[in-house]
């Protein structure tokens, strides 16, 4: 049974608004069987450095822990990559059976600026 977990720093700092909202996505997409990991869309901003960040919630369906050691990951809309970018986030680890939200940031350099960036999907290759 898919379970929801708020990372410490995120459950600490998180406006009961976004939480409910988040709650709501987890009650929405836990039962989709679309892959063993996916990412469910939350948001989109540009930061005032001109960052692309994609709040996702990830669901780790896996029996194993998920780790973001130089994981490769894909921002696209409707087929189009428009961000790719390598991470390493030695905080960011989701449990089997565990979904957790997250912000990826891009950086300015690592994604092709579009007039929107809603309806995307984040890939973990």
């Amino acid at each position: 049974m898919q379970q929801l977990q708020f990372e410490a720093s995120w459950d600490k700092a998180i406006a009961d608004q976004d939480r409910q909202n988040i709650e709501r996505l987890f009650n929405e997409t836990k039962h989709l069987k679309d892959s063993n990991i996916f990412c469910s869309p939350i948001r989109e901003a540009i930061n005032h450095k001109e960052a692309l960040l994609v709040t996702v919630l990830v669901h780790n369906r896996t029996d194993r822990l998920l780790t973001f050691m130089n994981e490769r990951l894909l921002y696209s809309i409707e087929g189009e990559v428009i961000a790719d970018k390598v991470f390493t986030i030695p905080a960011l680890t989701i449990p089997p059976g565990v979904s957790m939200p997250w912000t990826f940031i891009f950086p300015k350099d690592s994604y092709t600026p579009q007039i929107a960036f809603e309806n995307g999907q984040l890939e973990i290759l």
